[in-house]
């Protein structure tokens, strides 16, 4: 018996190590994920160095009309530049950042401590000109505050009374919370992996042999139906679990060897312990995801309706991963018994730094496996159709 099961096994994992193509596609997905994380980590760090290291060059248009504002500007590292003759074209073109516009008025009304009035003209949408527009309306509320206080001292009043409280911050946000912007990708990025890392080899070893021709003498073999599936579901197995040690393990050397915290100014700290956890979280996930690609493949009319078919599965979990994270939805038992958004949810807490109810991982845990044998099962059962050879 388990020589019958060692030979399906020996023979499938031969057949698509010697599918150089479908390896470099692998491959391929396992290094997107931490590629795209390192690329983003300096891309941001470059974004960030740029315009908070430099001055700001601010275009300004009627800089006469308040010569105080400017040299405040300037006193604050501002460069001051000309506006530019169509502001709202050069901002839309992403050739201006911001621009402050100082009516001809304002000297009057500044004069007559009423608020004078500035207008900023930006696009909120460009993240490249975010920077450039939280600095200049900080600088600008910074001095309507010291104008504000010097108004209220020149007529002999604290400027303090204008404060009715104080407000003292606790912040309890852990370092690795404070990076979740950033680290939110992850589970998305290992859900793909998951999928896409045996999908290859899950379509060969029904849809591919049944084109090839090789299915029938393999099935008419004195073997009974568990046994060759049991072989081909090692060998989706074994490729699925090297994707995901693989993928895990650059995303662990890119957060504990690239200083994050230096690039980003934001402080991450998560270690191979954790990495550790998340791996085992995904433990069930995989004889889940490769069950249910076989499960699937075994309806496909062909190789490439096959391939189709697997091509948009890691799409159903990814997506709702997406809004689990970001809606900062609590973990319940309900969330724990659906395979994949359950351990994204364990994920997210483990990157988080967050305390985990014991019972959670292991209620997520167990029922993907139950599910997961139950479609191995179907598995089973499927191949035991005589249909399954006229499907092609």
């Amino acid at each position: 018996m388990k020589n019958y099961v060692s030979v399906v096994f020996r023979k499938e994992v031969l057949d698509n190590l010697r599918d150089r193509r479908a390896l470099g596609t692998a491959l391929m997905i396992v290094l997107i994920g931490p590629i795209m994380a390192l690329l983003m980590i300096y891309m941001l760090g470059n974004l960030k160095s740029n315009k908070m290291d430099k001055p700001l060059d601010l275009q300004v248009s009627g800089a006469h009309n308040a010569p105080s504002l400017i040299h405040y500007l300037k006193q604050n590292d501002v460069n001051i530049l000309a506006a530019p003759d169509d502001a709202q074209t050069a901002i839309k073109n992403g050739e201006s950042d911001v621009v402050l516009f100082i009516p001809d008025n304002y000297a009057a009304t500044f004069t007559s401590g009423e608020p004078a009035p500035l207008k900023l003209m930006l696009d909120s949408s460009r993240s490249s000109a975010k920077t450039s527009i939280v600095r200049t309306k900080q600088l600008i509320l910074g001095y309507s505050r010291q104008i504000g206080n010097l108004r209220l001292l020149a007529r002999g009043i604290n400027p303090q009374i204008a404060s009715s409280v104080t407000l003292e911050t606790m912040d309890l946000a852990t370092p690795q919370s404070k990076a979740m912007f950033f680290l939110l990708s992850l589970p998305m990025f290992l859900i793909m992996t998951l999928f896409i890392g045996g999908m290859a080899v899950t379509i060969d070893t029904t849809a591919g042999e049944r084109e090839r021709g090789s299915l029938e003498p393999l099935l008419i073999n004195p073997t009974r139906r568990w046994e060759i599936v049991t072989g081909k579901l090692l060998a989706v197995l074994v490729f699925t679990t090297v994707t995901i040690i693989l993928s895990i393990f650059g995303f662990a050397l890119i957060f504990n060897y690239v200083p994050i915290d230096r690039i980003l100014d934001i402080p991450v700290n998560v270690n191979w312990t954790t990495f550790v956890l998340i791996f085992l979280t995904m433990l069930p996930l995989i004889l889940f995801a490769a069950a249910l690609q076989m499960v699937i493949v075994t309806f496909a009319r062909s190789y490439k309706e096959a391939q189709t078919t697997l091509a948009w599965l890691p799409m159903i979990p990814m997506l709702p991963g997406m809004v689990l994270g970001f809606m900062s939805i609590q973990s319940t038992v309900g969330l724990m018994l659906i395979p994949t958004i359950g351990q994204q949810l364990l994920i997210l807490k483990y990157l988080r730094g967050e305390t985990i109810a014991l019972a959670h991982p292991i209620i997520a845990a167990g029922f993907t496996l139950l599910i997961a044998i139950g479609l191995v099962w179907l598995t089973i059962r499927l191949y035991s159709r005589e249909q399954l050879l006229s499907e092609g």
